[in-house]
């Protein structure tokens, strides 16, 4: 009965209400930089990586004195009620609140360690994704096909995450294309080159390559015909992809480079194929 009495004393009844003042109040500031940041960076396309990275830094601290300031109104934090109850109190929460605790303080790892920021692209337990959020439990993921992957804070320190871009706007894309070993294999390269070339999403102020090698698989043998650019934002990676495909197949098929026998023709056609270019 002791315990209970003290317990009551211990909570303030009459800033809970301020506390939940302070609570929606902390919700409706994060909610308003969120917004801000996605609103100026469609307006400032070269900087929404950095307007994104800049509010969650921003909502995280936010959080952290909202839920601090309401913990102060909503309890007297006297030495004599610390002693009283911090023990059981440390104990339950410890239990009930482990995962959560471990998950806010790799989320102060990754703010400051920087594995990966809101914007980036990156792979992590097979889901690959763009980082929209990294919250005090969580980091939120959008796949390409418009899925939202959640992903608790304390995973990403255990496990392997691979970030495409690194906090830049543009981010390196490879795409792979297949032609016959009896086919003009410079001619292709060039179709593909030019595809990458003319591309209104590519970013050509950073290396990109055409690279050609010999692939042997079950039963066939292949050219494997590798482009390998940056794309001007990571928001046009599939469509990078789209147009550079659309372009090399028209290509191809206006050259009549074929793709490996085994993948469209007999072993008969390649055979005569070889012997006519002989």
């Amino acid at each position: 009965m002791d315990d209970a009495t003290k317990i009551v004393e211990f909570i303030r009844f009459g800033g809970l209400i301020s506390a939940c003042f302070v609570l929606l109040g902390t919700w409706l500031v994060v909610r308003f930089i969120n917004n801000s940041a996605v609103r100026l960076g469609q307006r400032f396309v070269e900087r929404r990586l950095v307007l994104h990275q800049a509010s969650t830094v921003l909502r995280f601290t936010i959080y952290l004195l909202g839920i601090g300031a309401a913990i102060f109104l909503s309890f007297r934090l006297s030495d004599e009620m610390l002693l009283a109850v911090g023990g059981s109190i440390a104990v339950a929460f410890g239990i009930s609140l482990k995962d959560l605790a471990a998950s806010l303080l790799a989320g102060l790892i990754i703010l400051f360690d920087r594995p990966f920021q809101v914007g980036d692209r990156i792979t992590f337990g097979g889901v690959y994704g763009e980082v929209t959020a990294i919250g005090l439990r969580s980091v939120r993921l959008v796949t390409l096909d418009d899925s939202l992957v959640t992903v608790p804070n304390n995973k990403f320190l255990t496990d392997l995450v691979s970030s495409s871009n690194a906090g830049a706007l543009d981010m390196l894309v490879q795409m792979d294309f297949w032609v016959g070993v009896d086919q003009d294999v410079e001619a292709a390269r060039r179709i593909v080159r030019d595809a990458l070339t003319s591309s209104s999403y590519a970013f050509m102020g950073k290396p990109w390559a055409v690279l050609l090698s010999e692939v042997a698989q079950s039963g066939w043998v292949g050219v494997r015909v590798r482009a390998k650019v940056y794309v001007l934002d990571v928001q046009f990676e599939k469509a990078l992809e789209t147009d550079v495909t659309a372009r090399v197949r028209a290509g191809f098929h206006e050259a009549g480079i074929l793709p490996p026998a085994v993948l469209h023709r007999g072993l008969g056609e390649q055979v005569e194929s070889a012997v006519r270019a002989a």
